[in-house]
């Protein structure tokens, strides 16, 4: 259970207040969505764009308006807000940690502003980095995380930190992953390590903490590796209910955003979850993470331990550790790590299509206007119709691969790769 409450009287008005904020955002999203990228995967959370003109092919030589280097070495995906692109990056050995600003419209270094000073840095597998989780964003702010190492406010128009909080800690074993999230006044960070296991929320304003709420899972004596999880939350309503889905190693929860407390939960056998959840069509869509990766697909409506009365179907095949698929009307299209594409009924989990992509991939697809691109870590994008039926429109190249999920705003797509950004543009 949440270890701090609010007064009954300030929590009933703030959930009343939150949910106005909510609805205000769901009813906006899609008309925002051209203007800015505030989150990782977007407006929605769910790497769909619904910008037209989008370019289909592109190179080195074509389409790209501008491609700014990046020092060091981040896999957080770009945000935008208004004129202003923001991610991190890390010295690689995790000394040094930074927040990085670009001019939307001319790729100009807006602010480059050292935020974190580490010691010891913990060490980290070789395919993560010590700025992966992605900055969330809005007017005025942004805030900037970097799991256990710290987080902080930003004001966007001066550069000058507002807040942070260096005390909220665990052990990653492998590196930071989830990213921050903001709803209503909370700014809410999850920290699944591999000694401790616990999700946060904070007073966006003044980066105080509102409620702080341990996980439940009970891991018994397996070894700590398998108890840390990468993953960053949905929140979506069932059922006149707001609830935040979540998943970690073990075990994916469901909880109250306004106060912490848990509300449903499935286990299964995986670990180092860090495919987003998504939703639709009345269920949730939980990735059991790496071990071997399934695709769950839960009824959200029920309480407690759900395992085995709301799992309506389970998908073990060609199923992404780390990218997060996108469901299209009813169909969920996904590539795994490896590379192999594979399309399903969101209803039921049946096959549609399945085909092999140049890989391996880490980051997420994006859907627009009726494709969906795909982004390898060596050098490749591949773009396919969505649809029942597999057709490749174009195979594009750059000079490198990506970590790192794209962003669009209005006709561009901007694409981190390893070492630049860039605004790819008709």
């Amino acid at each position: 259970m949440p270890a701090e409450r609010r007064a009954p009287a300030a929590k009933e008005h703030c959930m009343r207040r939150t949910v106005l904020i909510l609805a205000i955002i769901l009813v906006a999203g899609p008309a925002r969505a051209d203007r800015n990228w505030p989150q990782f995967l977007g407006p929605r959370a769910n790497g769909i764009s619904d910008a037209t003109d989008l370019p289909l092919e592109w190179s080195e030589t074509s389409n790209i308006k501008w491609k700014t280097p990046i020092h060091d070495r981040g896999w957080s995906s770009p945000v935008v807000w208004d004129d202003q692109i923001w991610m991190t990056t890390a010295t690689a050995d995790g000394k040094q940690m930074f927040a990085v600003a670009v001019h939307r419209r001319t790729g100009e270094i807006l602010y480059d502003i050292k935020v974190f000073t580490v010691e010891e840095p913990e060490e980290i597998h070789a395919l993560n980095s010590y700025a992966s989780p992605t900055p969330v964003i809005e007017a005025g702010r942004v805030y900037v995380h970097f799991g256990t190492y710290g987080t902080m406010c930003l004001d966007t128009a001066t550069g000058k930190p507002l807040w942070s909080r260096r005390d909220l800690n665990c052990n990653h074993f492998r590196g930071p992953g989830s990213s921050p999230i903001l709803f209503g006044n909370l700014l809410i960070l999850h920290y699944d390590g591999f000694d401790v296991q616990f999700i946060v929320a904070l007073d966006k304003t003044t980066g105080r903490t509102v409620w702080k709420t341990d996980r439940s899972t009970e891991f018994g004596n397996i070894d700590g590796d398998l108890r840390k999880a990468y993953c960053t939350p949905l929140i979506t309503r069932v059922g006149g209910r707001l609830q935040m889905i979540s998943p970690g190693a073990k075990a994916a929860m469901a909880y109250d955003p306004n106060t912490g407390e848990e509300l449903w939960k499935v286990r299964y056998g995986g670990f180092s979850n860090a495919s987003r959840p998504f939703f639709g069509h009345g269920l949730a869509f939980v990735n059991t993470g790496f071990g071997r990766p399934q695709l769950w697909a839960v009824r959200p409506d029920g309480h407690g331990d759900v395992t085995d009365t709301h799992v309506v179907w389970r998908v073990t095949k060609s199923v992404p550790a780390k990218p997060t698929p996108v469901l299209v009307d009813d169909l969920i299209t996904m590539v795994d790590d490896r590379g192999i594409a594979s399309c399903i009924e969101a209803r039921t989990g049946k096959t549609v299509w399945r085909n092999r992509l140049p890989g391996p991939y880490s980051a997420s697809p994006l859907y627009a206007e009726g494709r969906i691109y795909f982004f390898n870590h060596d050098d490749t994008t591949t773009v396919i119709r969505a649809g029942r039926q597999y057709e490749v429109l174009a195979v594009n190249k750059l000079d490198d691969g990506c970590m790192a999920s794209p962003a669009v705003v209005g006709k561009a797509i901007f694409l981190r790769t390893r070492t630049h950004l860039y605004r790819i543009e008709l």
